[in-house]
């Protein structure tokens, strides 16, 4: 995910401050990964150099100096036109899992001990994402369902990779 441009669209809402846009970013998108405070003001930095944001005059009050950003017409045009573009419906063909499993055959080591691993893996996480789904607010389901669907295609293409690691040993150690 872009981070530059989900502040644009978050700018887009309202002029903010990087400690609010940081907040409101971790709420809304980084519950697994909240961004660092680096990033978000290092993003801004960029962002108003590129004149996509423009920062407002610094602000003095009871804590640190603070300037509020507001999204510039080129910000928001960038914005507008990244909203409008689709996701790359394909997954990637050679995914970490598929390399390893793969590795581990051609060096002859177990790769079903490697899948055995990973289901347990992605079972945990499973258990913690309905746990979320179940105690958290809609926004909260919502991305636990996204992550629980993804987890549950994974454990099916486990299933049949394990099924198939015969055929693909015989394949990639000819």
């Amino acid at each position: 995910m872009s981070v530059s441009l989900t502040l644009l669209g978050l700018l887009e809402r309202e002029p903010s401050y990087g400690y609010d846009l940081k907040r409101d970013y971790d709420s809304l998108f980084g519950r697994d990964k909240p961004l660092p405070f680096g990033q978000v003001y290092g993003t801004l930095g960029r962002l108003a150099r590129d004149g996509k944001v423009s920062p407002g005059e610094t602000e003095h009050g009871d804590g640190p100096d603070r300037k509020r950003y507001t999204v510039t017409d080129l910000g928001r045009s960038q914005f507008d036109a990244w909203l409008g573009e689709p996701i790359e419906p394909e997954p990637h063909l050679q995914t970490e899992l598929f390399v390893k499993v793969v590795l581990a055959l051609i060096l002859g080591r177990s790769a079903q001990r490697y899948l055995d691993v990973q289901r347990t893996a992605h079972l945990a996480r499973m258990r913690t994402l309905t746990e979320l789904k179940q105690q958290g607010k809609l926004v909260d389901a919502l991305l636990a369902d996204h992550g629980l669907f993804h987890l549950e295609a994974d454990l099916r293409w486990i299933d049949l990779t394990e099924a198939r690691l015969a055929a693909l040993a015989k394949e990639v150690t000819s």
